[in-house]
């Protein structure tokens, strides 16, 4: 039974993954011209939320905010990064959503005291984020043998997973700044 405090922490966490899918992240580049321009990286800062998240709140917590959020993308609005509805099931991105479950599992396990150094958040979060492509590279494979398409899964692993890993990455170096926010209030419960 949910009680009023975990309902809270779910709703902040349905809102903040809403919220954070719709923020792109930009690079700002000066020019010779005095004028500044941006590079939009082609990542959101969704997974990097989802990661502060977890370590914010229990696993279970952040576990039902998300099947909400995905819920919520299919059949209500369209909140995910590229749309929405129930025609995005058939899309390869649905494949990384379905692996931000083995993201959530992998970094709750620094949850505990004792285990959140920056080495370890940095082990974990790499591992994470290879378990997520990973569901997503699945998915994809998934589909491209049930539909008959297999000249696009390069394609598809490309612009889905070798072309975005490398910021998922990048991702989790701001968050490193939070490590010693976090354990401090974490040791003082």
């Amino acid at each position: 039974m949910l009680n009023f405090y975990k309902l809270i922490e779910i709703l902040v966490s349905l809102q903040s993954l809403v919220i954070t899918t719709m923020i792109p992240v930009y690079i700002p580049l000066p020019f010779i011209d005095r004028s500044i321009n941006n590079i939009e990286i082609p990542v959101t800062w969704q997974i990097p939320t989802l990661i502060l998240l977890t370590f914010m709140y229990h696993k279970k917590v952040v576990y039902r905010a998300l099947s909400l959020y995905i819920f919520l993308g299919l059949f209500i609005l369209p909140v995910f990064h590229e749309g929405g509805s129930i025609g995005y099931l058939l899309s390869p991105n649905f494949g990384y959503l379905l692996g931000m479950y083995p993201l959530i599992k992998i970094i709750d396990n620094l949850n505990n005291r004792d285990r959140l150094y920056a080495r370890n958040f940095l082990k974990n979060g790499f591992t994470a984020i290879c378990a997520m492509h990973i569901t997503g590279i699945i998915y994809n494979f998934i589909q491209i043998i049930f539909y008959r398409e297999y000249n696009i899964f390069l394609y598809n692993l490309g612009k889905y997973s070798i072309g975005k890993i490398g910021y998922h990455f990048f991702m989790l170096f701001p968050l490193l700044l939070l490590i010693k926010p976090i354990k401090s209030l974490k040791n003082s419960k």
